[in-house]
C-alpha cells in the first residue's frame, strides 16, 4: 500500500492490498478501496462508494459526491463500482437517490473517458466504452458491451441495449435496441442505421447469428420496411411469432416490444418509475400511488374507481392480453387471477400483471 503524504485519507476508509493513493487525493470516511486500486493525483472519492479490485481513477475525477436531484434529501445511498474500471480525467459519478432505489451501479471492465458523467441511479453493465463527455441523466440503464461515442447526451430512464454502438454527438431520448448502430443522422436525431457487425465479431458472435440479426434489421428498420405501411410494432410481432427463432433476434424483438408496448416516450423504464409525476401511476390527493408493471405482452386498464372513505379510493384493474397471450395472474400488492380485480389505495401499492403465451385468458 502506498499513500502520498499530501493525500487526505479519512479515518474509517477500508483499503485493500497494493492500493496506490497519489498526491492531493481526497478519500472520504465511508469509501472502500479493494485490492490493486490506483488513484492518481487530485482524485476525489467520497460518500458510500466501493471500488472493486484493480480500478484506476485519473486526476480530477470525482466519484461519490451527492446526486444532482432536487428530491435527494441526504439519505444514505450508494455508488457501487465493480472490478478493473478506468475513470479518466474529470469523470463524475454520483450515488443513487432514495426515490430511485438508492444505488448507482457500475459493472466490470469499463473504460470511461474524459469528462463523462454518470448520474444518480444509473446502472452500467460490463465492458462498456464511454467516450469523452458522454452525459448520462438519472436512472439510465446501459447493458453489456456498449460503445458510446463522444458528447452523446442520454435522457433519463433510457435503456441502451447490449452490444449497441451509439455514434458521437447523438441525442438519445428513447431506448437504443441491442446489437445495432445508432447515429445522429439528421441534426442530433438518433436513428438506427445498421447491425453492429464489427462489434459483434469482436465479441465472438458467429456469422450465423450476425446474419440472422442483419435479416431482422432489414425487416424492421430498412427503408423498404418503413415504407411498407405496416407499423413497426406489428413488424416486430410478426418476427416473434416465427418458429424457430434465433435467441439474439428474440432478445432484440422482446426489447423493442417492452419499449413500444409498455414504455412511455420510447423508454421502458419510464413505465416503472416510482416518481409521483409518473403519468402511468394513479395518484390521490393523499399522496398514495399505484404503480403497475407488466410481464409478458398485454396491458392494464383502470376501468373505474370508487371512494372507500374520505382518504382512500379503490381502483378496478382490467388486464388485457395481446393476441396469442393470456392473463395468468397478479403479483405484488394484488394477488390472484380475478380479472377485473379491485385494490384499495390505502398506501403506496405496486402491482404486476403477468401474461403468458398461449395461456387461457381470464374473463370477467
Amino acid at each position: 500500500m502506498s499513500i502520498h503524504p499530501t493525500a487526505i485519507v479519512s479515518p474509517g476508509v477500508e483499503i485493500g492490498r497494493d492500493v496506490d493513493i497519489g498526491a492531493y487525493c481526497v478519500v472520504g470516511p465511508h469509501v472502500v478501496l479493494n485490492d490493486g486500486c490506483k488513484l492518481h493525483h487530485h482524485a476525489t472519492i467520497e460518500g458510500y462508494t466501493t471500488l472493486g479490485e484493480g480500478c484506476e481513477v485519473y486526476p480530477q475525477a470525482v466519484l461519490g459526491t451527492p446526486p444532482q436531484d432536487v428530491k435527494y434529501g441526504g439519505e444514505r445511498t450508494y455508488l457501487q463500482i465493480g472490478r478493473r474500471n478506468v475513470f479518466r480525467e474529470m469523470v463524475t459519478a454520483h450515488p443513487g437517490t432514495g426515490n430511485g432505489g438508492g444505488l448507482t451501479r457500475i459493472g466490470d471492465g469499463n473504460l470511461i473517458l474524459i469528462g463523462a458523467h454518470i448520474a444518480h441511479d444509473c446502472h452500467i453493465g460490463n465492458n462498456c466504452i464511454i467516450a469523452n463527455y458522454v452525459q448520462f441523466a438519472g436512472h439510465v440503464h446501459v447493458e453489456d458491451n456498449v460503445n458510446m461515442g463522444g458528447h452523446c447526451a442520454v435522457h433519463h430512464f433510457v435503456t441502451v441495449g447490449k452490444h449497441a454502438f451509439v455514434g458521437g454527438m447523438t441525442r438519445v431520448s428513447a431506448d437504443v435496441p441491442p446489437y445495432v448502430v445508432v447515429v445522429a443522422a439528421r441534426g442530433s436525431r438518433a436513428e438506427v442505421r445498421m447491425v453492429n457487425g464489427v462489434g459483434l465479431e469482436r465479441s465472438g458472435y458467429g456469422q450465423e447469428d450476425i446474419a440472422a440479426l442483419k435479416t431482422t434489421y432489414m425487416r424492421l428498420f430498412s427503408r423498404r420496411a418503413r415504407l411498407s405501411g405496416v407499423g413497426i410494432r406489428d413488424r416486430v410481432q410478426a418476427v416473434l411469432q416465427e418458429e424457430p427463432l434465433n435467441p439474439h433476434v428474440k432478445y432484440l424483438c422482446e426489447f423493442l416490444m417492452r419499449s413500444f408496448a409498455h414504455g412511455r416516450h420510447g423508454r421502458y423504464l419510464e413505465s416503472l418509475r416510482a416518481d409521483p409525476v409518473h403519468r402511468g401511476s394513479w395518484k390521490l390527493q393523499n399522496e398514495y400511488t399505484l404503480t403497475v408493471s407488466v410481464v409478458g405482452r398485454g396491458r392494464v386498464e383502470k376501468t373505474c374507481s370508487r371512494s372507500v372513505d374520505l382518504m382512500h379510493e379503490a381502483f378496478e384493474l382490467m388486464a388485457r392480453a395481446e393476441p396469442g397471450w393470456g392473463f395468468t395472474g397478479w403479483n405484488g400488492n394484488l394477488t390472484g387471477r380475478d380479472n377485473p380485480a379491485s385494490i384499495v389505495l390505502n398506501s403506496d401499492k405496486f402491482v404486476t400483471a403477468t401474461f403468458a403465451k398461449g395461456a387461457t385468458v381470464q374473463a370477467s
